[in-house]
């Protein structure tokens, strides 16, 4: 730390006498930043905050000393004609640590307006005899801040190898931000992509007095998807909190509890721990890759009545898959959050595999029972994920589950809702009537058509049609969603019109179609 007035004056060799405030007022502790010397009559355009101000009051007049307040003569004005009142009052409010008047040199003693002023604004007022100069305290204080840098700069430096040290160790991240807690003597605390605190076996916690508001500041920096440095102030404490990974990819956020400020020696080693958090984190990236093209092959493979195969694979990497029944949720955004697979992967391993996720195409699809639901439709809400729930299935029927979690996913953003559930398809309205009547094999014949010509010239115009109507029959969305030009959906929606003998130019044969697809599975 800087010196404060307290250390001048115990300094034998400079001899100070402290004239106010009383000894023991902590207002003789504060930091001085430097010293500056000046007898201008307002000094305070050339002078920093926490600055002590040396003067030989050339600025007041000489007589000061003989006015006599007690007897009621008036105090001869400062030459500017404001007083000492006005005088002391700049320096204390640019926050000048002090004022160090020299006797012996233009005055003869303290001009006792100046004391008086000081006593009643708060301003130290110490006197600095004629023997000592100015020189001789500016450099005791430019001394002790060498000192003070120079140790500094020990400190970073030794606070680096420590760090570096750390990060060598077999829990490298654990033991990074145990040595950034010891340095910095403060609490330290990581959270995942998903916003959830990361306990750390060394660590102290987070202050439960804010550790809500902490959470929610850290979710909402996550959601940005962007880097992203922040100082709140919380409940009166200082807090740093820190984005890790990279813009779109976010990985985790670091959040600090400052009790110190964070000077340039400690901020050079916050930065160094970020960057190796950063690095041990994004080094994570690829497996995260590799681990969803798993999922992707094992969800496969459940689809194609292979269980045996997928549950021994889904065995040895996450433990297990969610037990029967299970319900399927689907999933599908334009622009989707950048941090919602990172928080699902985290979902999926607090519960050991009891929550199961896959892409398949744009469509993401979960798998989770009752008991762990709900933690899903939170996770996908939380992210603004519209999605669509099956009813219950066995795996044997997970085809089916995923094409009722498709249908209701589309009812759900035809109807601007962030959920709707198979079972308000099916048990309501002109397609629940159908259902019940048992549509599917009149479906598949009236479809039959169009699926013996897929098979047989290797078309898909019937994936085509079901496109079409899940984008309400928009063409140029369709299009976009396909991959194709306007005109070449318009000619594949014609071909299938002609083979099915429909004009799908009008309502009822489009309605026609639409009931078809719908209860095509059910056939």
């Amino acid at each position: 730390m800087p010196p404060s007035l307290n250390e001048l004056l115990r300094s034998r060799t400079l001899k100070l006498r402290l004239v106010a405030p009383e000894p023991g007022s902590s207002l003789l502790d504060e930091p001085i930043m430097w010293v500056h010397s000046s007898d201008l009559e307002d000094p305070t355009p050339f002078l920093d905050p926490g600055q002590l101000l040396l003067t030989d009051g050339t600025q007041f007049p000489q007589n000061t000393t003989t006015a006599d307040p007690a007897a009621g003569s008036p105090l001869p004005p400062a030459p500017n004609g404001k007083g000492y009142d006005e005088y002391v009052r700049r320096l204390v409010e640019h926050e000048i640590r002090g004022l160090g008047f020299a006797t012996q040199v233009i005055h003869g003693a303290l001009p006792p307006g100046l004391e008086e002023a000081c006593r009643k604004q708060g301003l130290p007022l110490l006197e600095v005899p004629d023997r000592t100069p100015f020189i001789a305290i500016i450099r005791m204080v430019a001394d002790y801040l060498a000192k003070e840098e120079h140790a500094r700069a020990e400190w970073s430096l030794q606070a680096q190898r420590a760090i570096s040290r750390a990060a060598l160790r077999p829990d490298g991240l654990t033991s990074i931000l145990g040595e950034l807690e010891r340095q910095l003597h403060s609490w330290v605390a990581l959270y995942d992509a998903a916003g959830n605190y990361v306990r750390m076996p060394r660590n102290r916690p987070v202050p439960s007095g804010i550790a809500s508001e902490v959470n929610t500041e850290v979710r909402n920096a996550l959601d940005l998807g962007t880097r992203s440095a922040s100082h709140l102030e919380i409940e009166g404490q200082s807090v740093t909190l820190q984005t890790l990974g990279r813009k779109g990819g976010l990985r985790g956020a670091l959040v600090l509890g400052a009790i110190e400020p964070l000077d340039p020696a400690r901020t050079d080693i916050v930065n160094s721990v970020i960057g190796l958090a950063s690095l041990a984190l994004e080094q994570a990236r690829t497996l995260d890759t590799a681990r969803r093209h798993l999922r992707a092959g094992v969800f496969e493979q459940l689809l194609a009545g292979s269980t045996d195969v997928a549950l021994k694979t889904a065995r040895q990497v996450w433990g297990q898959l969610p037990r029967e029944p299970l319900l399927v949720t689907a999933s599908r955004q334009e622009n989707p959050t950048p941090n919602l697979l990172e928080a699902l992967e985290l979902l999926a391993d607090d519960y050991r595999g009891a929550v199961f996720y896959a892409l398949r195409g744009e469509m993401l699809v979960v798998l989770a029972g009752r008991a762990h639901q709900d933690k899903v439709l939170e996770l996908l809400q939380r992210h603004g994920a519209p999605c669509g729930i099956s009813a219950e299935a066995t795996m044997e029927g997970l085809p089916g589950a995923v094409e009722e979690a498709g249908r209701a996913l589309r009812r759900a953003a035809e109807l601007g809702r962030p959920m709707v559930e198979f079972s308000e398809l099916s048990e309501s309205g002109m397609l629940g009537l159908l259902r019940e009547a048992k549509a599917g094999p009149v479906a598949r014949g009236l479809l039959q058509p169009l699926i013996a010509h897929d098979e047989a010239e290797e078309t898909e115009l019937l994936a085509t049609v079901r496109e079409w109507f899940a984008n309400n029959c928009v063409w140029d969305k369709t299009a976009r969603r396909l991959g194709v030009h306007r005109h070449t959906l318009r000619n594949r929606i014609d071909a299938a019109g002609r083979i099915l003998g429909l004009n799908l130019d009008g309502m009822r044969d489009r309605l026609e179609l639409f009931a078809a697809v719908q209860f095509l599975e059910e056939g």
